[in-house]
């Protein structure tokens, strides 16, 4: 018999432990919202807080249990939002914020939990505080990293080190002092060793808390605090080097002390608000240390989601990190796709085999112990859109170079010659390894960050700031753009090809990629083994154990349940572990044997 890609019904009165007793964290499918894509209500072309409203039931019809939200608060969008001018307010471009509560309670009656942004290692040029600091009002550099340049005249920056985003980490002002900024010039960092800058965050959380959203994702929580001294590190290209060597501005201990702090915050408020740490550290060893009982409830695993098409680097990263999570109670999390990177459709190969791959990828993902994320659109097997004319870019790292006039923000010099931006954010990954079965991405060129390969799709190569072809606005339904986004228009085209990827085309084809998410969302639900490890210590994360399988395939078991994954180009016959009831393409088997398609993913109950 051949069993088709859709779910078996199975009794819902299956739940899991960790939801019952309240920590729904611990196994929570957490939908990444990208604003200014998602939904447009006003007809501006770009996505708002009531058209995310408006589509919510979308999410809960999908079977997610919380959406987080990327930054809506008010910012001269310098960096997509992650350079914040006032934390308490809702940037008029997204709404106001009678439509962040309203988004909240609505969320909440649909029971979706709400998770925003908190960008606490920077903030916008245009912030009152930077403001102050530029004016030479007193005290107000000592919340800024404000140092003396080097050399006799002072006009060297004060250490070697270099942006994330390419060039030195130092731009001078008028006065001939220096400040830092790990990302771009226009996002100053912060000095956490002041009290009014922790006083002033726990004053921002609680604002948000009080409104009622149940948590918060940090923007690098990695780099608050930096080495003593500010020591140089002594050689260049030192955004490749996050999260693979220790580094002096980045997984200082002393951060740790901060996100203890927040997480008693946290745990003052009932209703299990949670933590969520965006954090590159040298090893998962040194990851797990930001999810601690008594820090934060979930750092982001960003090795799954570069980890090739290649069955034992994909067992070696899901072993490492359950290990590394679990030694210390907290659940792992998995993630294959976000806002700044390459569809993880077009990381595959892109075509057919692309989206075989992902649909595969997505139900190996949601069956491993502990909690996933979802990026807007990949539930609908949205490629990367490549070919966007350059007259339509936004992303700040498309245009690379010196800036051709001064800046306009009054008190500063002219930015350095020849910077150059590399193509990712503050919420940056590492360097995809080349594909097992494919060509080698072009390495990414000296000073250019982590992440450049993987920004660099197949079909794009010499493309610089790639982060725009993720963020193609969301296609609804229809036979032609905007699809549904909003009543006119959208800030990035959308390709003539979307019509049939929509929500509203996808909707009730059983061999769609939305009903195969909506069936492994609902079968996560209702199978017991599934969902989150057993809180505390464990080196075997609720009885997940390994079985031997033919070269190219992956099987483990979980209580009452199996998956196998077919990595190989080519079909592959094995006993049947148990009975089919998800498959991420049709499967045959006898009930005794089964063969398994090419770049697929199938699921057993036992």
């Amino acid at each position: 018999m051949t069993h088709e890609s859709t779910a078996v019904g199975l009794a819902s009165a299956y739940s899991n432990a960790t939801t019952a007793s309240g920590d729904w964290w611990r196994d929570a499918v957490i939908y990444q919202v990208y604003v200014r894509s998602f939904a447009d209500s006003d007809g501006d072309g770009i996505g708002d807080l009531r058209g995310v409203r408006s589509r919510l039931p979308h999410l809960a019809r999908l079977g997610v249990d919380a959406v987080w939200l990327t930054p809506f608060y008010v910012s001269p969008q310098a960096d997509g939002g992650y350079d914040v001018a006032d934390y308490r307010a809702v940037d008029p471009l997204f709404g106001d914020l009678a439509d962040a509560e309203e988004l909240v309670r609505a969320a909440h009656e649909l029971a979706l939990r709400v998770i925003v942004d908190v960008v606490p290692n920077h903030t916008s040029e245009q912030h009152p505080w930077f403001r102050a600091a530029l004016a030479g009002e007193p005290g107000a550099r000592e919340r800024y990293l404000f140092r003396r340049g080097r050399g006799a005249d002072g006009s060297l920056p004060p250490n070697d080190w270099e942006s994330i985003f390419g060039g030195p980490a130092w731009t001078r002002v008028a006065d001939g002092e220096w400040y830092l900024h790990l990302f771009a010039p226009e996002q100053p960092d912060l000095d956490w060793t002041h009290p009014e800058v922790s006083a002033e965050f726990d004053s921002v959380l609680r604002f948000w808390l009080d409104l009622g959203v149940d948590g918060f994702r940090i923007d690098v929580a990695h780099g608050m605090v930096k080495a003593d001294g500010l020591p140089d590190i002594g050689r260049g290209a030192q955004a490749t080097l996050i999260g693979t060597e220790p580094l002096p501005f980045f997984d200082q201990d002393g951060v740790h002390e901060i996100h203890r702090a927040w997480r008693r915050l946290l745990d003052s408020y009932e209703g299990r608000r949670i933590g969520v740490a965006e954090a590159w550290a040298p090893s998962s060893e040194r990851l797990a240390l930001y999810v601690r009982p008594d820090e934060l409830h979930q750092a982001f695993n960003f090795r799954f989601l570069v980890c090739p098409w290649d069955p034992e680097a994909m067992r070696k990263v899901i072993d490492e990190s359950l290990s590394a999570t679990t030694g210390v109670g907290a659940p792992t999390t998995w993630v294959l796709s976000n806002h700044d990177v390459v569809r993880h459709v077009t990381r595959y190969g892109g075509g057919a085999q692309g989206l075989a791959r992902a649909r595969a990828a997505a139900m190996l993902m949601l069956s491993l112990p502990g909690s996933a994320y979802l990026y807007q659109g990949e539930e609908l097997g949205l490629p990367e859109v490549t070919d966007l004319p350059p007259e339509s870019r936004q992303d700040p790292a498309f245009r690379r170079g010196p800036r051709p006039q001064p800046p306009a923000n009054p008190g500063l010099i002219s930015p350095r010659p020849g910077e150059a931006a590399a193509p990712i954010a503050p919420e940056a990954v590492p360097p995809v390894p080349p594909q097992a079965d494919g060509p080698a991405r072009p390495q990414a060129e000296a000073g250019a960050g982590p992440g450049a390969e993987l920004l660099t799709a197949p079909e794009a190569e010499g493309q610089d700031g790639l982060r725009d072809g993720c963020r193609v606005p969301m296609p609804w339904g229809g036979a032609e753009p905007p699809y549904g986004f909003g009543p006119a228009g959208s800030w990035l085209p959308q390709p003539p090809a979307w019509a049939g990827l929509s929500v509203a085309a996808q909707t009730g084809d059983p061999h769609s990629t939305l009903e195969l998410y909506r069936a492994a969302l609902e079968l996560r639900r209702a199978m017991p083994g599934l969902g989150a490890p057993e809180a505390g210590p464990s080196p075997d994360p609720r009885g997940m154990r390994w079985l031997p399988a033919p070269d190219g395939v992956l099987l483990f078991t979980r209580p009452g349940f199996a998956c196998t994954l077919n990595t190989r180009p080519d079909p592959v016959e094995l006993p049947a572990p148990g009975r089919p009831v998800l498959s991420s393409a049709p499967v045959e088997t006898d009930g005794r044997t089964v063969r398994l398609p090419a770049d697929s993913c199938t699921w057993w109950a036992l």
